[in-house]
């Protein structure tokens, strides 16, 4: 076979500038221009066309979209003209995430997704991670997590440390990013720190601002906007041009909500005032983000209803599900700042309802990230794929070299998906917040959801009600016919709380054969009432286990509420625990609270 003639001087620069890109962005750019002065003298049609990538690519952080665009689609031009398959590829990669920065998410991932398959087997390393990570962008523009986890993670075993070029610092971004769409920031934090980490050995002032707005939303989210102020003041230092942050806007938005947050008031204002003088934002999250960055400053100022008039301005937007490019993040972080709003301007029944949907699209989250844990399965149907190929491959081809190396190649492929899979299955799996025997809320939900709903108890005036509900005997199900039969009382347990209950009402598995009710709105007495209700249900309830009858079965409960127990979230599941031992102790199939007892026949 012959030997590839050996790359020209200009395409040798051209690709070293692409390889510079997130290295030396300055340097990339430079070597760019030098490359396309002498591909065109020389008339050398890959070497322009990699040139123009690379330029293409730098206008998407240092330039307009439009710009941008219109010069990844010449190099697209090029690439075809010259034969180029991997380039055609990267080309239109980037061309399609042009699209999606400007908004069209749907139209770019129509375009990236064909090229999947053809862009594994041609795009090495960094390459591939570009097109991974373009395909990644448009499932989490369109609120896909598992999706877009499943490709961020596979890019991030393309193009790691030692061979991504610094593209495995933009993935740390975005896995960031996407971790942050689903609530878990403590996770996303340590991706940015990996990120800045990696970004000590770059040359690249823009990376590194992202990266540090992501660890100030990521600070802010989890209570600890103060400690964000430091990398606030960084991120306003770099110059707004090709040598710093780049002309594009800095989220001042992000910016001015860490400043709030942290009683940073003349700040706040200053990075508001900043954002509204770029005009009118142009994508939904960012529209949202400065009217909640507005309200907040009215807020703080004391105008809730000014707050609450910038709100509801945007209140037809963070209502709807389906706008393109809406993050789930900023809805919560809305509705969450509207029902404050409400409730400084007087409106208790308007934040309620706020704080209602607040809720809805908080177990929105929590559901994204328990169906990201299925995105490991959609990766190994990939992996099947992959080994039928090769299969077909080692049957119908000569036993060559060429052969060989095609078959190590599928093999290596092989081994980073299963790898991939595996870390993807541990990364994901603690996000859950969903009991799989019961379908029922685990007791990590109600650790986050109770002190909520205590609170908002509280300020309201209203009562919350707390029961704790043990299976009666559940051991000597166990004992006398097995495991899997307990588990179907479980289960059957799990079904009749989710019938019976309302909407507004949280059932969870608290542990073992306990289970845990939140009922916000109702005192100790109507709970009590609820509680003997589902009592008497589950009294009728009969099971055939091996042949065997098992009927009469009942539940020991403990109430309390948050008059009988104000003083904090867990007094509240003390006293009510306690009630639930008195139940016990009094002869089981009993329903105890503070002011007396039920024994529901």
């Amino acid at each position: 076979m012959a030997a590839a003639p050996a790359p020209s001087a200009p395409l040798r620069r051209a690709r070293q500038a692409w390889n510079l890109l997130h290295v030396d962005s300055g340097r990339a750019l430079a070597q760019a221009e030098q490359a396309i002065a002498a591909a065109r003298a020389a008339q050398d049609l890959p070497a322009e066309a990699w040139a123009r990538l690379t330029r293409g690519f730098h206008r998407l952080y240092y330039a307009t979209v439009p710009e941008a665009a219109a010069e990844l689609e010449r190099a697209l031009r090029l690439f075809r003209r010259c034969g180029d398959r991997a380039g055609a590829v990267l080309a239109e990669a980037t061309a399609a995430r042009a699209m999606w920065r400007a908004g069209r998410v749907n139209d770019a991932l129509a375009r990236v997704l064909p090229l999947r398959d053809e862009g594994v087997r041609v795009l090495r390393h960094d390459q591939r991670g570009v097109l991974l990570n373009t395909i990644a962008g448009c499932y989490s523009a369109q609120g896909d997590s598992a999706q877009a986890f499943a490709y961020m993670y596979e890019a991030l075993r393309d193009a790691g440390p030692s061979r991504g070029r610094g593209f495995d610092t933009v993935l740390h971004c975005n896995i960031a990013h996407e971790l942050m769409q689903i609530g878990d920031c403590a996770q996303a934090l340590r991706h940015v720190d990996a990120g800045l980490a990696r970004c000590s050995a770059l040359n690249n002032a823009r990376l590194r601002s992202v990266l540090w707005i992501n660890r100030i939303a990521c600070l802010t989210e989890l209570g600890r906007a103060e400690e964000g102020m430091v990398d606030v003041a960084a991120v306003l230092a770099l110059p707004a041009d090709a040598s710093g942050r780049g002309p594009t806007a800095a989220g001042f938005e992000t910016l001015a909500l860490a400043a709030l947050h942290a009683g940073r008031l003349a700040l706040g204002a200053e990075l508001v005032a900043r954002a509204q003088a770029h005009g009118p934002a142009e994508l939904p999250d960012d529209q949202l983000e400065l009217g909640c960055a507005g309200a907040l400053l009215a807020l703080r100022r004391g105008d809730p209803a000014g707050a609450v008039a910038r709100l509801q301005a945007l209140h037809a937007l963070a209502a709807r599900d389906d706008v393109e490019g809406l993050s789930l993040r900023l809805r919560v972080q809305y509705f969450e700042l509207l029902s404050r709003a409400l409730e400084a301007a007087g409106d208790t029944a308007g934040a309620l309802a706020a704080l209602r949907r607040w809720q809805g699209l908080r177990e929105a989250q929590s559901r994204l990230a328990s169906q990201a844990r299925y995105a490991a399965a959609n990766l190994q149907t990939e992996l099947l794929s992959l080994q039928h190929r090769l299969d077909d491959s080692v049957a119908t081809r000569r036993r060559s070299e060429r052969a060989r190396a095609e078959l190590a190649a599928i093999n290596e492929q092989l081994s980073h998906k299963v790898a991939e899979v595996q870390a993807l299955q541990a990364a994901l799996r603690q996000q859950a917040t969903q009991d799989p025997l019961t379908g029922l809320f685990n007791r990590r939900h109600l650790n986050d959801t109770l002190p909520t709903l205590f609170a908002l108890a509280q300020r309201e005036g209203q009562t919350m009600a707390l029961a704790i509900l043990d299976l009666d005997h559940f051991k000597q199900v166990n004992d006398r016919h097995g495991h899997a039969a307990g588990d179907r009382l479980l289960a059957a347990f799990g079904e009749l709380l989710a019938g019976q209950t309302r909407r507004s009402d949280v059932a969870c598995r608290y542990g073992g054969e306990e289970f845990c009710l939140l009922m916000p709105r109702t005192d100790a007495a109507g709970a009590r009432r609820k509680v003997a209700a589902l009592l008497r249900r589950w009294r009728s309830q009969r099971f055939a286990f091996d042949g065997a009858a098992v009927e009469g079965l009942s539940f020991s409960a403990g109430i309390a509420d948050t008059a009988l127990a104000p003083g904090s979230p867990d007094a509240l599941l003390n006293a009510a625990d306690t009630r639930l031992l008195a139940a016990k102790r009094a002869g089981r199939g009993r329903v105890e609270v503070a002011a007396g007892a039920l024994s529901p026949s």
